[in-house]
Parts: C-alpha cells; structure tokens; sequence
C-alpha cells in the first residue's frame, strides 16, 4: 500500500472515531458548553473549517504551487477557529453535522487527487492532511469521549 492510500486509511479510521464520539450525542447536547466557551457543536463547525481552509492548499500543492496564497498564515489558530464558529453562528446542529459530512468528504476526495510523494511523510502536503485530518479527529474524538463520560459515567 502506497502513501497515499495509507494516509487516506489512517484518515477515514479517525473520522469513525470522531463521528462514534459524537454520532450518539443528542442534538439539545451538542451545545453545551464544557471546552471554555465552546461545545460538541463548535469542534464540529471548526473541523468543517479547517477541511474548507486546507481543500484549496491541497488542490494548489497538486498543481505544483504554494499551499497558501502569499499574504495568507494559519499562525493564529485560535483566531481562525473563532472566525469559524463565528461564521455559523445559529447554524442548526443537523445542519452543522451535515455540513461535517460533506466537508470530510470533499477534503478526502483532495487528498486522495494527490500522489504518494505529496502524502509520504516529508511531503509537501502531508502534514496538512495529517493535521486538518486524522490529528485533528482523533484529539478531538478523545475529548468529546471524555466529555460524555465525565456528563453521564457508566
């Protein structure tokens, strides 16, 4: 199995475990806030965010250009994050869930146009993946695990 088909694996595996996480979470659930002033609903448009941020640096690595556009830097997450969010304020949780969906898909269906020398470790785009994609899941799968366990122990 090449690069490529390893990272895309690697990243559907984490999306189960993210979607597993919160798949079972009651919609009135979703917004709760328990991560500072964020709640499941949050992580997901901010995941959504992230995968609409980093489909077009995928598609321009593919092209042989630059990631980003000069003048762009993902430096301050927390301000992209908050910019996120802010942009889907009143969103409803079904919508925010689908719009997750489809951004997973479409991120997937960019890495995946992309070769296994853009994808082995120390390529150009692997880290991007990595980083918007199974990373990004699984930390954030783990939190929303740890939240539900803390709000209803078994």
């Amino acid at each position: 199995m090449g690069a490529r088909q390893e990272l895309l694996t690697e990243t559907e595996a984490a999306y189960t475990e993210l979607r597993d996480a919160v798949d079972s979470v009651p919609d009135a659930r979703m917004t709760e806030t328990w991560l500072g002033s964020w709640g499941a609903r949050e992580i997901l448009i901010h995941i959504s965010g992230w995968h609409r941020e980093m489909i077009p640096a995928l598609q321009r690595i593919s092209q042989g250009q630059p990631p980003y556009p000069d003048g762009v830097s993902y430096d301050d997450f927390d301000a992209w994050n908050a910019r996120f969010v802010d942009a889907r304020h009143g969103v409803k949780v079904s919508d925010v869930r689908a719009e997750l969906a489809a951004s997973h898909q479409a991120f997937v269906t960019a890495a995946a146009a992309l070769s296994d020398e853009h994808l082995a470790p120390g390529g150009t785009a692997r880290d991007l993946v990595t980083g918007a994609g199974p990373a990004h899941y699984r930390e954030h799968a783990a939190q929303l695990r740890e939240w539900r366990h803390r709000s209803n122990p078994e």
